[in-house]
């Protein structure tokens, strides 16, 4: 075509014109100064102010602004590269299943929305810098969403639609002296945006780079370089090949650390393979991702050098043998995270700095693999995985979920489904799969290629599996979607499923051991998540073919807003008044979007995908390595010993335990006799300081815990007694306590002089729902505990004026005054539950709460007793379980010992308020003003948290901007809290065993008292 005709945007086999032959992402040099000095003097930058015109859709666009004369001066500017929804045009949409035009447009497969379908119009004046004149002039817009036509001085010059690989363009038969009007039209929805239905935030515009480039006369424009080991994997084969634009000479210089290993040099024709013999090449792995240097040097056929072509090269060998997948001989396990390109201030546009964090945040808590979900990244993101060691799944841009979401499995009936068996789409799938594969060929960090994302089966992606094995036997295929669509069963080389159950798993691998067994999903991390990892990690030990997961998802898709009052928070969907959407589905990281740093759940994925294994006892420990390529002398191993949570003792140990192998060490620390509570820690720590971490950075630890009774806590002192009609208090030497019977309850606790409670404590059986409760129904089948923690009342309801009142009962004894009250639950059948209070003379108050399961009300939430102090108490320190929150099936990362923090650091930023905060295995907590005043309370192994809300205030918020003003801090303290689940967040439930055990009469026993 000579013109571009926008009618042919809604046909599928109309997806590239004119757009130059897809190719690697090498760079290339004019001098070893330049190379030096990284200084492109073939490219030139068009990032910058352009000039722009946005419109609803095509028929609103300026018809013509593309021409020479038509002058956009007085448009207004937009930054390139961002996305135009970033830049205040257009809105942010967010959508999972379902397409972002459904319920506005009735539309079929292949046709594009017309009422709304935004249009941006691009304008760049610029003039060719002096070193490019006289040459052949090309651009490059390295990604655009979602379909791209573009214009120079008024001549068409071609149109593309991959969002998320490059599309280049021959300029020069359309440049002329002096200003070059450059246009550019990116429509938000093609026919393509069928096949981008991924689980994000939806955007468009140029939010990639763009540039100019030239090439030299003789140039190779694309670069394939492979690397064969043999089979001890003690020497190997480094091939070459070399497309050329023209004939000339090449020297291939391989280096490593600066020092050059092999030199080959010989006449490169057009297309050219060259061949390195390496003996005992220093393997790639995400353990040790040792990288050698490629330098390419080109002459002409005079013998002048034309370019220098640098290019990083990781010896590694990736099969399937015996249905394993092996590296370099081993059997590998993905310990992986699916990624978004995401940035909460630019969306999918992420800066550098961002995506380091990114890489060195996964390195430094065992993360080992990248699925890049559900498109290619930008290349930056490739080299880094190849520089920091980390195993990548590459993702082909395709998820066509909405439109087979309700297409019956097995049914034959798929004329809805998109890609599927439909010839019309095939071309623009093998060009998708075909971009990706030229751009990334030579990344040793890339593993596995994958077609795409939930996209159903069919002949099309079959087609496309064949095409990574025809270009690259050196590399596995992935696929998750044929375990809906069985017809093409070889599409993929390994079993890949989503969010499937451990006990599933099994149960498949019992019945077809044909292939590995992967999760590409999984864990699904939205809000407070990430329950019961371990069950899954602990399978990659016991199962062979169960070789790891990746989970859903590594960072909050969120983007800064602000509210009404100018105060900034994280948007998630629907915020933007944007429908459909799916709402804070969004916000499934480990990290947070905000600022990427790690939310409280990282700590248990650390532990669970750290690659050595240390099973303490007193005196000694078994350490299994289960790294492939490294010793555990690579480490620094240490032994710590702590009494009461306070260490006492620190020695270091010699260890030597080779891959994939376990041995028993003796500890170097004696066994105590003295009374106390011993926690006995081996921990791995860096040697040296790498890329991702300094020196002394934890990889890896385990311990143990031994007791050593001694006598028991006296409370000794003299109380006085307190009988009215109404209340009944205690009075000591430095407290006062008061009961009330009108009341119900402790309404008074002064110690020192100062009143310490704001509310009456009451039996608590509810938490703030997770996203996972939401998503299992958790509040509709709980509800009633909910209502008996708001409504219990020591007044059994009557039909009468007035209800039946049931006084406490008292009992006093010598060195004690005990008083217990029943309360009632508005239950169906009701229940009650009895509060006891034991007060000694030195104001200590030891506390239990019992209740008699009803069997028709079943489990809860909860089961404990719950406070309001004064908001000034804002100090928290305890001896338990910690840094960060942990929860019965999310606390293997946490280590005992004794840790502070504020009130409101517990308040974890999860983009809906739901339960945080809390903490397993306290023995001890205080909750204290600056000045170290306050209140302490102990227990046997309890749940503590101290926040500054209600369960119920949280519940009501939707966003941390809608939670009230701080005026208390609410201390919770349980025997038990439910898990919180993660197998996946839209129906699975906790697993039974993190559930509150209601089989046989409950009982928590704990104290508080005043400091």
């Amino acid at each position: 075509m000579n013109r571009f005709d926008y009618s042919m945007v809604k046909n599928p086999e109309y997806f590239k014109d004119n757009c130059m032959p897809a190719h690697s992402s090498h760079r290339y040099y004019s001098s070893a100064e330049a190379m030096m000095q990284q200084e492109e003097s073939f490219k030139y930058s068009l990032n910058g102010l352009w000039k722009f015109h946005y419109a609803k859709n095509y028929e609103s666009t300026v018809q013509g602004f593309e021409k020479e004369e038509y002058c956009c001066l007085s448009w207004d500017d937009i930054r390139v590269p961002a996305h135009i929804q970033m830049e205040g045009y257009d809105v942010p949409q967010y959508a999972n299943v379902q397409y972002p035009w459904e319920g506005r447009e009735e539309i079929k497969p292949g046709e594009i929305p017309t009422h709304f379908n935004p249009v941006a119009s691009y304008v760049k004046y610029f003039e060719v810098p002096e070193s490019m004149k006289g040459k052949k002039i090309f651009i490059s817009f390295q990604g655009a969403e979602s379909g791209l036509a573009l214009w120079l001085n008024g001549s068409f010059v071609g149109y593309s639609e991959d969002s998320f690989t490059p599309s280049e363009f021959d300029l020069t038969p359309f440049m002329k002296e002096g200003r070059n009007k450059l246009a550019a039209q990116v429509f938000k929805w093609t026919s393509s945006s069928w096949c981008e239905d991924q689980d994000f935030f939806r955007f468009s515009g140029i939010y990639r780079d763009v540039y100019l480039f030239t090439v030299p006369e003789v140039h190779v424009e694309d670069l394939r370089v492979r690397t064969f080991l043999n089979d001890t994997y003690t020497a190997a084969d480094l091939e070459v090949k070399i497309k050329a634009s023209k004939e000339g000479r090449v020297r291939l210089t391989l280096s490593k650390d600066g020092k050059a290993v092999q030199t080959l040099e010989e006449e490169m024709q057009q297309e050219t393979i060259l061949h390195m013999n390496v003996e005992k090449p220093e393997l790639w792995s995400a353990e040790t991702p040792v990288l050698y240097d490629l330098l390419l040097e080109v002459w002409n056929t005079d013998g002048e050098l034309e370019e220098m072509i640098p290019q990083k090269v990781g010896f590694r060998h990736f099969e399937m043998k015996d249905n394993l997948m092996m590296l370099n001989g081993k059997r590998i396990v993905f310990k992986g995270v699916n990624r978004h390109e995401f940035s909460s201030l630019t969306g999918r546009h992420a800066a550098r700095e961002d995506v380091v964090k990114d890489i060195v945040t996964m390195k430094q808590n065992n993360i080992n693999a990248i699925r890049t979900s559900h498109y290619p990244n930008d290349t930056m993101v490739y080299d880094l995985c190849d520089e920091y060691g980390l195993y990548m799944i590459a993702e082909n841009n395709l998820e066509s979920h909405g439109s087979w979401d309700t297409v019956q499995e097995g049914s034959g009936e798929y004329d809805g489904v998109v890609p599927c068996d439909r010839p019309e789409w095939l071309s623009m799938m093998l060009d998708r799969v075909n971009s990706m594969y030229q751009r990334d060929k030579n990344h040793p960090s890339i593993l596995i290629w994958s077609c795409g994302n939930e996209s159903f089966g069919g002949k099309d992606i079959y087609e496309m599996s064949q095409f990574y094995r025809k270009e690259d036997p050196t590399r596995l295929v992935h696929y998750e979607g044929v375990m809906h669509d069985r017809r093409y069963n070889d599409t993929s080389d390994m079993e890949s499923q989503m969010y499937t159950t451990v006990e599933d798993i099994k149960a498949f691998l019992e019945k077809d051991r044909s292939k590995p067994f992967i999760c590409c999903e999984y864990t699904h991390a939205m809000g407070n998540s990430c329950g019961a990892m371990h069950k899954y990690t602990d399978l990659t030990d016991t199962e062979p073919l169960y070789q790891g997961g990746f989970i859903w998802d590594y960072i909050d898709q969120s983007i800064d807003k602000k509210d009404r009052y100018g105060r900034e928070y994280q948007a998630y969907g629907g915020d933007f008044d944007e429908h459909p959407c799916d709402y804070n589905f969004s916000g499934n990281g480990i990290v947070y979007g905000k600022d990427r740093n790690p939310s409280p759940k990282m700590q248990e994925v650390k532990f669970n995908y750290q690659n050595i294994t240390a099973q303490v006892d007193k005196e000694s420990v078994k350490v299994i390595n289960k790294n492939l390529f490294v010793n555990t002398d690579t480490f620094q191993c240490t032994v710590m010993l702590k009494k009461d949570g306070k260490q006492i003792l620190e020695v270091p140990m010699e260890t030597h335990t080779e891959p994939l192998s376990e041995d028993i060490y003796v500890l170097p620390v004696p066994v105590q006799t003295l009374p106390g509570e011993y926690t006995v820690t081996v921990s791995f720590t860096l040697k040296e300081d790498t890329l991702w971490a300094k020196r002394g950075h934890e990889v890896a630890f385990g311990e143990a815990v031994y007791k050593v009774e001694g006598e028991a806590e006296s409370h000794r002192g003299e109380m006085n007694i307190i009988r009215s009609i109404h209340n009944f208090g205690v009075r000591g030497e430095n407290f006062e306590v008061m009961f009330s019977y009108l009341n119900g309850g402790l309404v008074s606790y002064r110690y020192g002089g100062v009143e310490m409670i704001k509310m009456i404590p009451k039996p608590n059986f509810w938490r703030t729902p997770t996203d996972n409760d939401e998503g299992s129904l958790m509040p509709a089948r709980y509800g009633q505990w909910k209502l008996a923690s708001l409504y219990l009342s020591h007044k059994r309801p009557s039909e009468g004026r007035y209800p039946d009142s049931k006084m406490p009962e008292i009992e006093v004894k010598e060195d004690y005054a005990q008083i217990t009250y029943t309360y009632f639950m508005p239950t169906t059948p009701e229940a009650e539950c009895q509060l006891s209070y034991k007060v000694y003379a030195d104001g200590y108050i030891e506390t239990a709460l019992t209740y008699d399961p009803v069997k028709e009300l079943g489990d809860m939430p909860e089961f404990g007793v719950i406070f309001k102090l004064d908001a000034d108490y804002d100090h928290v320190s305890w001896y338990g379980m910690g840094p960060k929150e942990t929860y019965e099936d999310r606390r293997r990362g946490a280590k005992l010992g004794i840790y502070e923090n504020k009130v409101q650091d517990n308040m974890a930023l999860y983009l809906n308020p739901q339960e945080c905060g809390n903490k397993t295995g306290v023995r001890w907590a205080s909750v204290t003003d600056k000045k170290g005043r306050g209140m302490l309370f102990t227990g046997d192994s309890m749940n503590f948290s101290a926040l500054p809300y209600t369960p119920h205030e949280m519940e009501n918020a939707r966003h941390d901007f809608e939670l009230p003003q701080v005026h208390y801090t609410v201390v919770r303290v349980s025997k038990q809290q439910m898990g919180v689940g993660g197998d996946d967040s839209w129906g699975a439930k906790t697993h039974e065993e993190y559930l509150l055990n209601v089989s046989e009469k409950m009982e928590f026993k704990f104290g508080f008292k005043g400091i």
